[in-house]
Parts: C-alpha cells; sequence; structure tokens
C-alpha cells in the first residue's frame, strides 16, 4: 500500500525551540547555495588566468573521452579546501551545489575519488614540473619593496594514522611515537607569502635538508628582490647553512642551540646592558666545533616574573632569569637584532592557518608525492588567499577562515533574468553592500608586473 505524504517519517512541521511556533517544512528546486559571496573569489582567479596557467602546466593528461579536465579537478579541490573541507570526502559536499557549479560553468563537478586519483598521477617530477612554475607565476605579482623582503624558515608536524609513505616516526612534540610527516617551509614575511615547501619524511630532524632547500628556494626566487634578512629557530642552528647564508652574503639571525660551550659563555658574559627593570642584552664571539669561523652571538637576559611565561632556557648558574641566545652575521646593536628576530613570530601563525584554516595536514594519501602534491596545491592556495586580499583593497591581512566568514559565506539562490544567470544573496548575510566593493577594488587592481619580466619585454 501506498505510504500517504502525512505517514512519512520526516515531519512537516517543527516547532521554535524558545517560543514553539509552528515552522512548516518545505522544499524547493531553486539552486541554493551557501557560498554566493565565493564569486568575487571566481572573479578575482578569472582576472589573473587562473585556469588557462593550470591547463599550461598541468602535467597529468587523460586520454578517457569521459574524462573531467584536470584542471577543472584541481580547482575543485581547491574551491573545496576554500570553503572549509578538511578530508577529501568533504570535497563532495560540493557537487550538490548546483549555484557553484553554475558559477564554475561545469556540468560536473569532480568526485572525492575524481580528486585523489588526480593527486594519485603525480610523481616526483611532475611535482617540480607542475608546481615551480605556478609558484614563478605567483612571484611576479608581489609587492615591490625598496628595503626587501624578510625570509623565515620553519618546520611543522603532520601526524599520521596508517601506513602511508614517508610517514615515519621522529619528533613529535603533541603526539610522542606517533607515524608523521615533517614539511619545511619558507615564508616571505612582509608578502604573507609561501615561498617553498617540502614534504619530508616524519624521522628528519629540522634542519636536515635545509641547506638544499634554501638553495631552491632562492634559485627560485632569483634576483627579483633584496632578500634583507632570513631567520630560523634553534632547529636550523647548523654550520652547514649559516656557511651557505654567509657564502651567498644573505644576513642572518638564526636561534642558537643552547649547547654546553653557548650556556658556558652566556652566562659569562659581562657587563650585560640593561634596556629596562627586566630586560638585559649582551654579545660575545665564539668558535664552536667543528666551524671553520667564529660567529657573533647575541644574549638577551629576561628576569623571571610571577604571572607572565618567559621564553628562554634556565641556566642553573644563574637563577632567577632565562636566556635567549642568537647567531647572527648582523651589525646592529643587539637590541635590536632580538627585536627583529621577534618579528618572526607571525611564522607560527602561517602554520596554523595552514593547519586549522586549510586543513594543510588532512589531505594523505598512499603515495608520498601524491600527498606531496596536496600539499603543494594548499601552499598555492594559501598565497592566492594573500593576493586576493591586496586586489580587493582588504584592509590589513586576515586569517583565511576569516575570509571565508567574512566574505565566501552568503545564502544565496540561483536565478534568471531571459539568458543570462543572476546570483541573488542574501543581504542578512551581507549581501551585495559587502561585496561590491571588493569587486569593484578587483576590476581597477592592476596586475604588477615583476622587475625581471620587464626588462625583458624591453629588450
Amino acid at each position: 500500500m501506498e505510504t500517504s505524504f502525512a505517514d512519512r517519517s520526516v515531519p512537516r512541521e517543527v516547532a521554535t525551540l524558545l517560543g514553539g511556533k509552528r515552522v512548516v517544512l518545505r522544499e524547493t528546486s531553486r539552486a541554493v547555495t551557501p557560498f554566493g559571496g565565493v564569486a568575487v573569489f571566481l572573479a578575482y582567479l578569472r582576472k589573473i588566468e587562473w585556469i588557462g596557467t593550470v591547463r599550461k602546466h598541468m602535467p597529468v593528461q587523460w586520454r578517457s573521452p569521459n574524462h573531467i579536465d584536470p584542471a577543472v579537478t584541481l580547482t575543485a579541490f581547491l574551491l573545496a579546501v576554500l570553503t572549509g573541507a578538511k578530508r577529501f570526502a568533504q570535497a563532495n559536499w560540493l557537487r550538490g551545489d548546483e549555484a557553484l557549479r553554475k558559477l564554475l560553468d561545469v556540468e560536473r563537478f569532480p568526485t572525492d575519488d575524481t580528486i585523489r586519483n588526480l593527486f594519485k598521477q603525480f610523481s616526483m617530477g611532475h611535482v617540480q614540473r607542475f608546481f615551480s612554475p605556478l609558484a614563478e607565476w605567483q612571484m611576479r605579482r608581489l609587492p615591490q619593496r625598496s628595503e626587501g623582503y624578510t625570509l623565515d624558515l620553519d618546520s611543522t608536524v603532520f601526524e599520521r594514522y596508517g601506513q602511508q609513505e614517508g610517514s615515519l616516526k621522529g619528533h613529535n612534540p603533541r603526539k610522542h611515537g606517533r607515524p608523521s610527516h615533517h614539511p619545511l617551509l619558507a615564508v616571505l614575511s612582509e608578502a604573507h607569502f609561501l615561498l617553498h615547501g617540502w614534504l619530508r619524511s616524519g624521522n628528519c630532524g629540522s634542519s636536515r635538508g635545509a641547506k638544499e632547500f634554501l638553495e631552491e628556494a632562492l634559485a627560485m626566487w632569483g634576483q627579483r628582490q633584496t632578500i634583507r634578512l632570513v631567520r630560523a629557530d634553534s632547529g636550523f642552528f647548523d654550520d652547514k647553512l649559516l656557511s651557505f647564508l654567509e657564502e651567498r652574503s644573505l644576513p642572518y639571525i638564526v636561534v642558537a642551540r643552547l649547547t654546553a660551550w653557548v650556556k658556558r659563555t652566556a652566562q659569562r658574559v659581562e657587563p650585560l646592558t640593561p634596556l629596562d627593570a627586566d630586560f638585559a642584552v649582551g654579545e660575545f664571539r665564539l668558535r664552536l666545533f667543528p666551524w671553520q669561523t667564529t660567529r657573533r652571538f647575541v644574549v638577551v637576559r629576561e628576569r623571571l616574573r610571577e604571572k607572565r611565561d618567559s621564553p628562554g632556557r634556565k641556566l642553573i648558574d644563574v637563577p632567577g632569569y632565562t636566556f635567549r641566545v642568537f647567531v647572527t652575521s648582523r651589525n646592529d646593536a643587539p637590541e635590536q637584532v632580538w627585536r627583529d628576530y621577534n618579528r618572526r613570530a607571525d611564522m607560527e601563525n602561517r602554520i596554523a592557518e595552514l593547519k586549522h584554516d586549510l586543513g594543510a595536514d588532512r589531505f594523505c594519501l598512499q603515495q608520498f608525492h601524491a600527498t606531496e602534491a596536496a600539499f603543494r596545491t594548499v601552499l598555492v592556495l594559501f598565497n592566492l588567499l594573500a593576493e586576493f586580499q591586496r586586489a580587493t583593497g582588504l584592509s590589513g591581512y586576515r586569517e583565511p577562515g576569516t575570509i571565508r566568514a567574512q566574505v565566501l559565506v552568503c545564502g544565496a539562490i540561483l536565478g534568471r533574468a531571459g539568458r543570462r544567470l543572476v546570483l541573488f544573496m542574501g543581504k542578512s548575510w551581507g549581501g551585495l553592500d559587502t561585496r561590491i566593493p571588493l569587486l569593484n577594488s578587483l576590476l581597477q587592481w592592476q596586475i604588477p608586473t615583476s622587475p625581471k619580466l620587464e626588462t625583458v619585454l624591453q629588450t
């Protein structure tokens, strides 16, 4: 016997939580999306010719007559991460979004398996041939800075749950003994730009491969603009890396690892110059074994206080204080070296944004280079979001999660006016009042060209 509408398990009415008023449930065949604001980001991608650039460098090509363009598949992954996906499977939530599909102008939205299969085709050579030109393409549009950029180096830990390639036990401050990957990152601090990234196996120390990584990053950067300073934490306190920086005449400030000799020398520095009641600075020169040269060290001593965490290490012979020691090639006053390094704290925010806002540590596949391709795609998205903010004239830097909440999320309904598509954005979500100024700024945005490219065009 046919079940009547009234007997269906889904209720036709609910009551409001507080007042108990009746709310009738109905469904609509109209295309509704919670991400109406993505239209602004898609306008930005079109202006920078994203699809054409991806197609030009995409190393994976399908032969099936029923295939989905790999550039469309990569863009679908990009949009899934942009709208909050933290797993490949969560990319499927956009498949039913007809309004977003119309904005992309695609008939079929890739499944999560299609996205996985694309990344599984990437070998080491594919990763290099695809992402290096993309990085070059993005670097061309960085703002010019007469004083140059600061390059920050850091590593982080991506915990893994399985037997993926490269997922090995190593340094893991949160979950000891848990297999992981241990990526390296290089960030241009002032532009919030991820210059380069390597995915490494979990048993790598922070400085392992750091010299080769930096050499590759600098080769990508070329002679565009000056690198005014390289900063890194104690994991990069390595003679091989420091010697490389000195050979390239790159100024650096690196946190010194407090070995026995460094501790002993630091606690004997006298006199320390007081900066205020709590801080004092000094310096010394030291040649450690097996270094070939003597280097300058800067000491910062901080008095321990109640209800305040003091960074640095306690030395047994000097109770009541913590010490921080930096090795540097700079000739500035010790306090200036310390203050310049302190600005590196923003690097931790970039790593947190990659993990918490964009899920960079969540997209993992069995093959190492497939995982690396997904990781590098998230880095590309991070840089696109940073440039999107500059192009649309947003004031100050905003985290990806903030961009998602303030710009991308907007209830909207897709309609038509004649043969033209119309997207009706909910006014209660900011509607056009919030997004028209962004589109106007985007239309007026002049895409900058690197000095290197201009020189080539003039000749």
